[in-house]
């Protein structure tokens, strides 16, 4: 499976003893790991059993929006960080799609960040919903056909955020440090203000040592840092751990 945009063939209609009650829904996965994708596909796309047909992939912004807009599933499961503008610039390309009045498309993030303004942004992109990458195959089925009927669904204590968030009627303010940093750059150091190696961290977001070592130096020097120490000082500061 490659990593281009994909629509896969239609799964077999299941006979009895299928999914409970016979219930259906069309995803379509988008994340940058082709891996990740790979893994939920075998988690969840067994359609006879849980229901869930995938319908397509996608690894970047522009793929998903084209493999959304041509395959109009009932449920996105869709990355945070992504090549081309993140989850949020999907979110705001696809929002006729989800106002429409017929058949509207639903999004569920999936990611493995568990930062409150990653939460947030994609909820008031229009999410329905924000589970992280640790949940499992059973509960991700089960998020995906409450989605898909319209429910609200949250991994335990990111619901606060939102609550947080839409509670307060003062926008945050603006840190100028921190828009510096793209979106991985900050997922790196939030990883590395809690502790994590660069081994760690390298497995928990799918890419190589390298990568981290980059990302890191990076961060040192957009935000004019010497050490991870400092870097978990200024971190801690401003609560992102």
């Amino acid at each position: 499976m490659s990593d281009a945009t994909e629509a896969n063939e239609p799964a077999e209609q299941a006979g009895a003893g299928g999914s409970e009650g016979g219930r259906r829904v069309r995803v379509v996965l988008v994340d940058d790991h082709r891996m990740f994708r790979t893994g939920v596909q075998a988690e969840i796309g067994r359609t006879d059993v849980t229901g869930v047909e995938v319908v397509g992939e996608a690894a970047d912004v522009d793929q998903a929006v084209t493999v959304i807009t041509t395959t109009r599933p009932e449920v996105v499961l869709l990355d945070v960080h992504l090549p081309g503008g993140g989850g949020v610039e999907v979110l705001r390309r696809c929002a006729p799609l989800m106002t429409a009045a017929t058949d509207p498309v639903r999004f569920l993030a999936l990611s493995v960040s568990d930062a409150a303004e990653d939460v947030i942004g994609v909820i008031r992109g229009g999410a329905r919903g924000y589970v992280t990458k640790t949940i499992t195959g059973t509960d991700l089925v089960d998020s995906i056909f409450r989605v898909q009927e319209g429910d609200a669904v949250f991994s335990p204590r990111l619901a606060g955020f939102v609550l947080d968030a839409f509670a307060s009627t003062d926008a945050p303010p603006v840190d100028e440090d921190l828009d510096r940093l793209t979106q991985r750059e900050r997922e790196v150091l939030r990883l590395i203000a809690r502790g994590y190696a660069y081994k760690e961290i390298a497995k928990q977001l799918f890419i190589s040592v390298k990568t981290v070592e980059s990302h890191v130096s990076a961060v040192l020097r957009k935000l004019q840092l010497s050490n991870r120490h400092e870097l978990t000082r200024w971190a801690t500061a401003r609560r992102l751990v």
